[in-house]
Protein backbone atom coordinates (compact mmCIF):
# COMPACT_ATOMS: atom_id res chain seq x y z
CA UNK A 1 0.00 0.00 0.00
CA UNK A 2 1.49 3.38 -0.71
CA UNK A 3 -0.06 6.91 0.01
CA UNK A 4 0.98 9.35 -3.13
CA UNK A 5 -0.50 12.67 -5.05
CA UNK A 6 -2.98 12.10 -7.22
CA UNK A 7 -2.29 11.76 -10.81
CA UNK A 8 -4.37 12.87 -13.38
CA UNK A 9 -4.78 9.35 -14.43
CA UNK A 10 -5.91 8.76 -10.93
CA UNK A 11 -9.30 10.55 -11.86
CA UNK A 12 -11.65 7.92 -13.05
CA UNK A 13 -11.18 6.16 -9.79
CA UNK A 14 -11.39 9.46 -7.66
CA UNK A 15 -15.06 10.18 -9.28
CA UNK A 16 -15.92 6.57 -8.06
CA UNK A 17 -14.58 6.93 -4.73
CA UNK A 18 -16.48 10.41 -4.42
CA UNK A 19 -19.72 9.04 -5.89
CA UNK A 20 -19.82 6.41 -3.32
CA UNK A 21 -19.17 9.74 -0.58
CA UNK A 22 -22.31 10.53 -1.58
CA UNK A 23 -21.00 13.25 -4.16
CA UNK A 24 -21.55 12.09 -7.44
CA UNK A 25 -19.99 14.14 -10.43
CA UNK A 26 -18.43 13.89 -14.07
CA UNK A 27 -14.99 13.57 -14.63
CA UNK A 28 -15.24 16.78 -16.22
CA UNK A 29 -16.19 18.39 -13.30
CA UNK A 30 -13.92 16.72 -11.24
CA UNK A 31 -11.20 17.96 -13.42
CA UNK A 32 -12.40 21.19 -13.27
CA UNK A 33 -12.50 21.33 -8.86
CA UNK A 34 -9.51 19.39 -9.16
CA UNK A 35 -7.48 21.85 -11.41
CA UNK A 36 -8.88 24.63 -8.87
CA UNK A 37 -7.91 23.05 -5.69
CA UNK A 38 -4.37 21.89 -7.03
CA UNK A 39 -3.56 25.55 -7.97
CA UNK A 40 -3.58 26.22 -4.76
CA UNK A 41 -0.19 25.53 -2.77
CA UNK A 42 -2.09 24.98 0.32
CA UNK A 43 -3.60 21.90 -0.55
CA UNK A 44 -2.98 18.61 -1.07
CA UNK A 45 -4.72 15.53 -2.86
CA UNK A 46 -3.55 11.96 -2.24
CA UNK A 47 -4.49 8.60 -3.06
CA UNK A 48 -3.92 5.10 -1.29
CA UNK A 49 -2.84 2.63 -4.04
CA UNK A 50 -2.70 -1.15 -3.41
CA UNK A 51 -1.56 -3.07 -6.28
CA UNK A 52 -2.08 -0.11 -8.76
CA UNK A 53 -5.56 0.05 -8.13
CA UNK A 54 -7.09 3.47 -5.90
CA UNK A 55 -8.67 2.63 -3.02
CA UNK A 56 -8.74 5.70 -0.87
CA UNK A 57 -8.45 9.53 -1.22
CA UNK A 58 -8.08 12.15 0.87
CA UNK A 59 -7.96 16.07 0.28
CA UNK A 60 -6.74 18.25 2.91
CA UNK A 61 -6.21 22.58 3.20
CA UNK A 62 -4.27 24.76 5.17
CA UNK A 63 -6.94 27.41 6.53
CA UNK A 64 -5.91 30.54 8.06
CA UNK A 65 -8.05 32.18 10.27
CA UNK A 66 -8.21 35.52 12.89
CA UNK A 67 -9.58 33.81 15.93
CA UNK A 68 -7.30 30.56 16.16
CA UNK A 69 -4.05 29.77 15.32
CA UNK A 70 -3.91 28.12 11.48
CA UNK A 71 -5.12 24.75 11.22
CA UNK A 72 -5.42 21.82 8.94
CA UNK A 73 -8.51 21.01 7.37
CA UNK A 74 -9.56 17.09 6.10
CA UNK A 75 -12.32 18.29 3.13
CA UNK A 76 -12.82 14.79 2.11
CA UNK A 77 -11.75 11.01 3.15
CA UNK A 78 -12.97 8.19 1.49
CA UNK A 79 -12.00 4.55 1.27
CA UNK A 80 -13.54 2.17 -1.09
CA UNK A 81 -16.52 0.73 0.04
CA UNK A 82 -14.70 -2.82 -0.45
CA UNK A 83 -11.71 -1.86 1.05
CA UNK A 84 -13.17 -0.51 4.81
CA UNK A 85 -11.96 -1.57 7.53
CA UNK A 86 -8.84 -2.97 6.59
CA UNK A 87 -6.53 0.46 7.48
CA UNK A 88 -6.41 2.37 4.56
CA UNK A 89 -8.85 5.46 6.55
CA UNK A 90 -6.39 5.67 9.42
CA UNK A 91 -2.97 5.82 6.88
CA UNK A 92 -4.53 8.30 5.15
CA UNK A 93 -5.48 10.14 7.91
CA UNK A 94 -2.07 9.95 9.34
CA UNK A 95 -0.32 10.84 6.08
CA UNK A 96 -2.32 14.05 6.32
CA UNK A 97 -1.59 14.73 9.89
CA UNK A 98 1.88 14.06 8.93
CA UNK A 99 1.33 17.01 5.80
CA UNK A 100 -0.26 18.99 9.09
CA UNK A 101 2.92 18.81 10.56
CA UNK A 102 5.25 19.46 8.37
CA UNK A 103 3.60 22.78 7.27
CA UNK A 104 3.75 23.81 11.42
CA UNK A 105 0.00 23.42 11.80
CA UNK A 106 -1.64 24.14 14.93
CA UNK A 107 -4.17 21.02 14.32
CA UNK A 108 -6.15 18.88 12.11
CA UNK A 109 -9.70 19.26 12.08
CA UNK A 110 -12.58 18.26 9.81
CA UNK A 111 -16.66 17.83 9.50
CA UNK A 112 -18.50 15.01 8.68
CA UNK A 113 -22.38 15.42 8.30
CA UNK A 114 -24.74 14.13 11.18
CA UNK A 115 -26.05 10.89 9.96
CA UNK A 116 -22.68 9.28 9.27
CA UNK A 117 -22.62 7.77 12.82
CA UNK A 118 -19.71 5.24 11.63
CA UNK A 119 -17.68 8.17 10.12
CA UNK A 120 -17.96 10.09 13.66
CA UNK A 121 -17.01 6.93 15.38
CA UNK A 122 -13.40 5.99 13.11
CA UNK A 123 -12.74 9.64 14.00
CA UNK A 124 -13.19 9.07 17.74
CA UNK A 125 -10.83 5.88 17.53
CA UNK A 126 -8.48 7.72 16.13
CA UNK A 127 -8.04 10.65 18.55
CA UNK A 128 -10.80 13.13 16.99
CA UNK A 129 -12.85 14.99 19.64
CA UNK A 130 -16.23 16.54 18.49
CA UNK A 131 -15.51 20.80 19.24
CA UNK A 132 -18.18 21.91 17.14
CA UNK A 133 -21.29 21.87 15.23
CA UNK A 134 -21.93 23.90 12.15
CA UNK A 135 -24.68 25.29 10.15
CA UNK A 136 -24.83 25.81 6.18
CA UNK A 137 -27.56 28.00 4.01
CA UNK A 138 -26.86 27.25 -0.01
CA UNK A 139 -26.11 30.33 -2.07
CA UNK A 140 -28.25 29.85 -4.99
CA UNK A 141 -25.71 31.45 -7.68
Amino acid sequence: MIVRDLQPADLAAAAVLLGQLGYPLSETELQERLDRVTAASDHAVRVAESEGVIVGLIHVFERPALEKPCEAVVQSLVVDGRHRGTGIGVLLMRDAEAWARSRRLASVTLYTRVDRDAARAFYERLGYQRSATSHQMRCDL
